[in-house]
């Protein structure tokens, strides 16, 4: 999608990823100590409701999405909420760098999962892994190949479409098939991934 075609989203209400609520499955890992502490970024934070959780519980974050609507409204938010640890930007991460790396955590809810294309999913893992600190960690909710058929709901991606994009440049960590919240009680199939910035290079499969 264009940024044109995110903002006409936004513009008409038409949100169907945004539930209001933080995702059940980052709040389950941030609770149980499985994601580091410090500043986070989120790419493609829509209305903020993830990013100003995040804040709430001990992180500095940075705030991203490409559409400009998303951000007004996140940044209403934020004002409403006094949230003094969030900052909300307008940033397209494919073509820049987000402010002020590095980053302890880095986290998308259903962004990573929309770029059909295998060099922009790749070039996506690469830009994580380097706005990572030592020691980060990215967490990425993207759908899956999983499921029955189905005609709406996320963009479907399969553990090959990830691990082809992420091996080179980050260290997987987990890979769990989980259901994915859309509007309402509606769910559709998906993968919780976890990857960490790598302190070794990949090495090449091996031949015998």
């Amino acid at each position: 999608m264009t940024h044109a075609d995110w903002n006409a989203h936004y513009a008409a209400d038409d949100l169907p990823w945004d539930t209001g609520e933080p995702d059940e499955h980052l709040v389950a890992m941030a609770i149980t100590g499985a994601l580091p502490a410090g500043r986070a970024l989120e790419i493609g934070c829509g209305t903020g409701t993830n990013a100003l959780w995040l804040a709430a519980h001990g992180h500095d974050v940075v705030a991203i999405d490409v559409a400009p609507r998303a951000i007004e409204r996140a940044r209403a938010k934020a004002t409403a909420a006094a949230a003094t640890r969030c900052r909300f930007e307008v940033l397209d991460f494919l073509a820049a760098e987000p402010p002020s790396p590095p980053f302890d955590l880095v986290f998308d809810r259903g962004c990573f999962h929309v770029f059909d294309e295998p060099a922009d999913r790749a070039r996506f893992a690469a830009r994580v892994a380097a706005a990572l600190a030592p020691g980060g960690a990215w967490l990425s909710l993207l759908g899956s190949t999983e499921g029955p058929p189905r005609d709406v709901g996320p963009p479907r991606r399969s553990a090959r479409d990830i691990l082809d994009a992420i091996e080179p440049v980050l260290e997987l960590r987990l890979l769990r098939a989980v259901d994915f919240r859309v509007q309402g009680d509606r769910r559709a199939r998906a993968w919780l991934c976890l990857a960490a910035r790598r302190d070794v290079d990949a090495q090449p499969s091996t031949r015998r």
